[in-house]
C-alpha cells in the first residue's frame, strides 16, 4: 500500500511541478526508465512465482539503472552512444517481454 501511495503522490507532484530534465541527463533518462521497468517486471514475475525478495529487487533496480547509464556514458565517450543505447534498449526490451510472457502465462494459465 505504501508503494501505491508513493506512486500516486509522485505522479501528482510530477504533474504539478513539471520538472525539466537537465540537458546533460537527457540521453540517460530513457535508458534508465527502460532499465527500471526491467527490474519492476522482473520483481512482478518473482512475486507471482513466489520467490520475490525485496533486497534483490532494490539491488536489481539500482544496478540495472546504473549499469545501463554507464554503458550509454561509455558509448558517448567512444563516439558510439546511439549504437550502445540501441543495444541496451534491445537487451532490456527482450528481458521485459520475456518477463511479461511469464507473467501472462502465470495469470492466464496459458
Amino acid at each position: 500500500m505504501i508503494a501505491v501511495l508513493g506512486l500516486i503522490i509522485g505522479v501528482v507532484v510530477g504533474l504539478l511541478v513539471a520538472p525539466d530534465v537537465p540537458e546533460w541527463a537527457q540521453p540517460y533518462l530513457p535508458i534508465a526508465v527502460v532499465a527500471a521497468l526491467d527490474a519492476v517486471f522482473g520483481a512482478l514475475r518473482a512475486f507471482l512465482d513466489g520467490i520475490f525478495d525485496d533486497k534483490v529487487f532494490v539491488v536489481s533496480f539500482v544496478s540495472n539503472v546504473l549499469i545501463a547509464a554507464l554503458i550509454v556514458y561509455l558509448g558517448d565517450q567512444l563516439g558510439v552512444g546511439s549504437q550502445l543505447s540501441t543495444g541496451v534498449v534491445v537487451v532490456l526490451g527482450i528481458r521485459i517481454f520475456t518477463n511479461m510472457a511469464a507473467i501472462r502465462r502465470h495469470i492466464f494459465r496459458a
